[in-house]
């Protein structure tokens, strides 16, 4: 989805700063500025840096919500029956920016959810300070991860929730556009 929002954010004529994880896909529109990270803390820095003269923030990437603790440089040999790997939390990009916006600024995040969809999704729209958020359901079939369709629902901070069918993701992302546009213009 991150990659249909910045082409789709390219062609409405935005200037677009894309953050992007390790994939195999790029954007098509060839005047979006693309930086590259590995980890949720490049990720992090990057988004933080680039925050302050941006408009609009969608965060669309799935960021672990944890890592581990100790990072190894060599292979970890075995040494008995079980391992304990040790989790310490990720930095929470969408809650550090929700909390950092400024009057004018819009900030959206997504949230992938499996079970009391609407009511997590907006709680998570409350917590992080986000403006709208999209919500994907595990539930739907051919949307999401690993398709080239999505099924979306947005909702917003006054709590107006749109459901949208089954589409691709470039015209998931134009709804998403299409809304944050209707936000400024309101």
């Amino acid at each position: 989805m991150g990659i249909a929002l910045a082409d789709a954010a390219a062609d409405y004529g935005a200037e677009v700063d894309l953050v992007l994880g390790p994939v195999s896909i790029a954007p098509k529109n060839k005047t979006i500025r693309t930086f590259n990270v590995v980890s949720a803390r490049e990720m992090a820095d990057k988004c933080l840096s680039l925050f302050d003269c941006s408009d609009i923030a969608i965060l669309a990437a799935a960021v672990a919500d944890f890592t581990p603790e100790r990072i190894e440089d060599l292979k970890v040999k075995r040494t008995g029956d079980d391992l304990i790997l040790r989790l310490k939390p990720t930095p929470d990009i969408a809650e550090s920016l929700g909390r950092m916006k400024r009057q004018g600024q819009i900030v959206a995040g997504f949230a992938l959810e499996t079970h009391n969809e609407i009511a997590n999704a907006s709680k998570k729209l409350e917590r992080k300070h986000l403006d709208l958020i999209i919500m994907n359901s595990m539930q739907d079939k051919g949307a999401g991860f690993g398709y080239k369709t999505n099924r979306i629902t947005i909702i917003d901070r006054n709590n107006n929730i749109d459901k949208f069918e089954l589409k691709t993701k470039e015209e998931a992302a134009r709804d998403i556009l299409d809304k944050i546009v209707s936000m400024i213009m309101s």
